[in-house]
């Protein structure tokens, strides 16, 4: 039996940042995962996913957009499986980075299936041979989330799959019906309409990313009409028939009644924390409803030495939100002055194309919530970079308080707007208004400058538009 200060259950964005960061602090720190280092983002989620979306990228302009760049094919090949494997080895990369930096940060590194058989034990069982106990004064659990299905239909990894099967296949769909408008759905949309495709998009909700601004979502729709696929909102999937060569989706919704016919779908409609079979029930440990672990602002449950961290807790699903909670954990554990974290204002990023980007309030929020709005808006229509990129649809939108200048969240569509987002959230969490950011000078030209142009605007004296 080892004996840790910490052990962290779950090596994905939020367990490992956790584990690095506690061992960074002097605590004696073991991380357990059932399956591998890096968790679902780096190996069959938001990593492979981006570099597929590349090749998606890379693809479309060679098929849709050669007369815009002066050339063109008499045969052009396009090898989906190529830009699969390229994105294992992008995975695989960054995978042995994790593990690279466990081992620089001598952190015991413990592969199996973990279990709490008490609120300092930790009993690990391997693919093969006897389970193992380890104490360790504090647990933290980052055990993530897993995919929901379809109620009534059948997952079964090759006509009606997961994110998971989608991402590792290396063979197209002949047409597919995507089950969820939101980043996931929307971005294996873009992936294989870019890939010549047949797509159609199905989302419950009255608008896709249905988080976002309104009038996001409603120029996403436009855009992806544009380019293609085929978007339905207000519509329900009421089954899915399994044929020998086919599927056919039964919707219902405001278009009334419809049957589509599809060589797959796609089920992207949300996730369930993973906090099943792990004894927490047994330990007193407080779920919510969706079964998610209830923590504090430090990370803690009601349990004390128990903390969680990530997509187990809800609390916000993101890569970047977990890793951010397992830095606050770790250092509550080591007794350091540390942050809280403001998950409204988190950055939230879809990489479809147009991309999106947001955070903070959206228009429709920020009224209901009291605030007297000054709203600045900048499109990339007018913006030189982006028309030398020949992608210029969308625009920056930000949102402050009319009072005090507050930047009070921003919402943007278009070409690479989710690296935009650093500016407006470091400016939000020091404090800074829209008058300071139009004031500092921006590079030209630059995708940058729709920042710079929208607090112009919202304070009154737009500069280009």
């Amino acid at each position: 039996m080892a004996n840790y200060d910490v052990i962290v259950i779950g090596a994905g964005p939020a367990g490992y940042v956790a584990a690095i960061r506690a061992a960074q602090l002097g605590q004696k720190t073991a991380i357990v995962d059932e399956e591998f280092l890096g968790g679902i983002c780096l190996n069959v989620g938001c990593i492979p996913s981006k570099s597929l979306l590349q090749n998606a990228h890379v693809a479309y302009t060679l098929r849709e957009e050669g007369d815009l760049f002066g050339f063109s094919f008499e045969n052009l090949k396009l090898d989906y499986a190529s830009a699969v494997k390229r994105s294992r080895q992008v995975s695989e990369r960054l995978t042995k980075g994790v593990e690279f930096l466990m081992k620089k940060n001598k952190i015991d590194v413990i592969m199996g299936t973990a279990e709490l058989t008490a609120k300092d034990t930790v009993s690990v069982k391997p693919a093969k041979g006897k389970a193992e106990e380890h104490k360790a004064k504090n647990i933290v659990i980052a055990t993530g989330a897993s995919a929901i299905g379809l109620p009534g239909v059948e997952t079964d990894g090759e006509q009606v799959v997961t994110f998971w099967e989608a991402i590792l296949q290396e063979k197209l769909p002949k047409s597919a019906v995507v089950v969820g408008g939101g980043a996931i759905g929307l971005e294996f949309a873009t992936v294989w309409n870019s890939y010549g495709v047949p797509v159609t998009v199905v989302e419950l909700m009255d608008s896709i990313v249905p988080r976002e601004d309104a009038e996001v979502s409603k120029e996403l729709a436009k855009q992806l009409t544009k380019k293609g696929i085929t978007v339905k909102t207000g519509t329900k999937v009421e089954g899915v028939e399994k044929l020998k060569t086919k599927l056919k989706v039964m919707l219902s919704g405001k278009d009334g009644e419809e049957v589509l016919d599809a060589d797959q779908v796609l089920v992207a409609i949300g996730f369930r924390p993973n906090s099943a079979n792990l004894g927490l029930d047994k330990l007193g440990v407080k779920l919510g409803k969706g079964g998610e672990i209830e923590v504090d602002e430090r990370m803690a449950t009601n349990v004390p030495g128990i903390w969680a961290v990530g997509d187990v807790t809800a609390k916000l699903m993101l890569a970047h939100v977990g890793s951010a909670q397992g830095v606050i954990c770790a250092e509550h554990i080591a007794g350091m002055e540390t942050v809280t974290l403001d998950y409204r204002m988190m950055p939230r990023a879809t990489y479809c194309s147009p991309q999106v980007a947001s955070f903070g309030y959206t228009e429709a929020e920020a009224k209901e919530a009291g605030y007297e709005l000054k709203i600045g808006r900048f499109n990339f229509q007018a913006n030189g970079k982006a028309l030398g990129l020949g992608d210029y649809a969308g625009w920056v939108k930000l949102i402050t308080d009319a009072k005090y200048g507050e930047i009070l969240g921003a919402h943007m569509i278009g070409p690479e707007v989710t690296e935009l987002l650093p500016e407006l959230t470091i400016a939000q969490m020091t404090e800074l208004t829209a008058a300071e950011i139009a004031r500092n000078v921006h590079a030209h030209p630059s995708l940058s400058e729709t920042l710079m142009e929208a607090a112009h605007a919202a304070e009154g004296h737009a500069i280009h538009s």
